[in-house]
């Protein structure tokens, strides 16, 4: 890696460089470099900005996404063609990626995988000619495409845990979460997250101890974000793999397919939108006989956070729905064993089914939860919220519910439509109104929607 450093004046500390990027940027071909530089010049500049901002602001404690502009607004990002391959240039850089006049490598290494990502969704899918995403199958492919574009399909024996839950959690549920990462680590598991900091950070930093203990070489920490939402979660330092799907939906589905097993620490509205994702999926009658090991866990003090999360999935979803999943406070190398076990029956699974270890293909996963749901006022309006559908349907328009408030609460296309025209509404059945209304009330009471500063709704529940 070789970059060349000045540094300029202003009221926080920034640097110019350009950097040649290594690993799948490296060897491409000149039509390929045009195409890649033509893209990062085109319409997808100001997301490829503000994505590489996100990427060297690695860390930060912010969940705003406007607060890394606000702090570096003359930062900027080119793709530059050269005979050898790709140049990244960097203008007004923030100074916290660089250390004695040399990019991080870690810093360097998430760049330079959203670049790639970002580039291969503007060229791969998004041009005309590329992936059918109107089918069910189309979608399924450009997920597994970008998960391969990535380098994160291996072959080897099912080891990855995905652990989902919130960026705003208590200390001691951030302390658990390192502990059951421990425990995971400790049996050669790997782990995936959102990238982000609290729950999503946790679980790596204690695999990280495990694994050295256990002289593991090669490590996965796995962060699967998506342009709406990395500028307010930014990768953790921890992270090794980076991918950036394009929407919520597909970096669900990556999950899915890429986990072998999921577990869930207290959270807030997006952690609910994973769980009902999930649930949903699973409840199908095609996925009857799938094993998916799917553990809700966290500190004794957070039994009351999981015993409302499992009131309001009796409550929509049935009885059914709560054979999915298991509940274990305050025991780490439990939710570790069991995991363990789940796995086993997992890789067991794919054996008989001759399905591959490193992409779920068994899991049906059908369009409702695969189209992208732009939460726009009517559209949160429109959601069908009563009781009489099937399972999967009400979890499908329940998950919106919630991506919608994430947007309003996170994302910048989202808050703006909220500054704009006041809360989002979301209608249905009083009892599910009640329900929600209490769940998403705890939420504001246990901070669980914002890092720091007042709490102020995006959404207003109407029965």
């Amino acid at each position: 890696m070789n970059s060349i450093l000045e540094a300029i004046d202003t009221t926080l500390p920034t640097v110019n460089t350009h950097i040649y990027p290594r690993g799948g940027l490296d060897v491409l071909s000149r039509s390929e470099v045009a195409r890649l530089r033509d893209a990062s010049a085109g319409g997808m500049h100001e997301l490829l900005r503000r994505c590489a901002l996100a990427v060297l602001t690695s860390g930060s404690a912010s969940d705003d996404p406007r607060a890394a502009r606000e702090l570096y607004p003359n930062f900027d990002i080119q793709v530059q063609q050269q005979d050898r391959g790709v140049r990244i240039d960097l203008t007004n850089a923030p100074a916290m990626a660089f250390v004695d006049g040399e990019i991080i490598q870690g810093v360097a290494e998430l760049l330079f995988a959203a670049v790639r990502d970002l580039a291969y969704i503007a060229i791969e899918l998004e041009q005309e000619g590329g992936r059918d995403l109107s089918t069910s199958e189309g979608i399924t492919d450009s997920v597994f495409g970008l998960l391969r574009n990535a380098r994160l399909l291996r072959p080897a024996d099912p080891n990855l845990v995905v652990c989902w839950g919130g960026h705003s959690i208590s200390r001691e549920e951030y302390v658990y979460t390192k502990q059951v990462g421990y425990e995971l680590g400790l049996r050669g598991l790997d782990i995936c997250t959102g990238c982000g900091p609290g729950a999503m950070k946790g679980p790596m930093k204690g695999a990280t101890i495990a694994h050295a203990k256990q002289r593991k070489r090669h490590t996965r920490y796995i962060g699967i974000t998506e342009p709406g939402i990395i500028a307010a979660e930014s990768p953790n330092p921890i992270v090794n793999h980076l991918v950036i799907m394009p929407d919520i939906e597909k970096r669900l589905e990556a999950f899915v397919r890429l986990g072998h097993g999921i577990i869930v620490f207290p959270g807030g509205v997006g952690t609910a939108e994973e769980i009902l994702y999930l649930l949903g999926i699973l409840l199908r009658e095609e996925n009857a006989g799938l094993p998916f090991p799917l553990i809700f866990t966290g500190p004794t003090t957070s039994a009351p956070y999981f015993e409302q999360i499992d009131r309001f999935i009796r409550l929509t979803l049935g009885e059914e729905a709560t054979r999915r999943y298991q509940i274990i406070t305050g025991d780490s190398v439990e939710v570790a064993k069991r995991m363990t076990s789940g796995i086993r029956k997992v890789r067991e699974y794919r054996i008989a089914q001759k399905d591959s270890f490193f992409f779920n293909w068994s899991i049906e996963i059908p369009q409702e939860f695969q189209q992208p749901f732009v939460p726009s006022h009517e559209a949160m309006a429109a959601l069908d919220l009563h009781h009489g559908r099937k399972a999967h349907e009400l979890a499908a328009d329940l998950r919106r519910a919630f991506s919608g408030i994430v947007a309003g609460n996170v994302k910048e296309d989202g808050m703006r439509r909220i500054e704009e025209r006041g809360p989002f509404e979301i209608h249905g059945d009083a009892d599910i109104m009640h329900s929600l209304d209490a769940l998403l009330r705890a939420f504001v009471e246990q901070r669980r929607m914002k890092i720091a500063g007042e709490y102020k709704p995006c959404y207003r529940v109407v029965a």
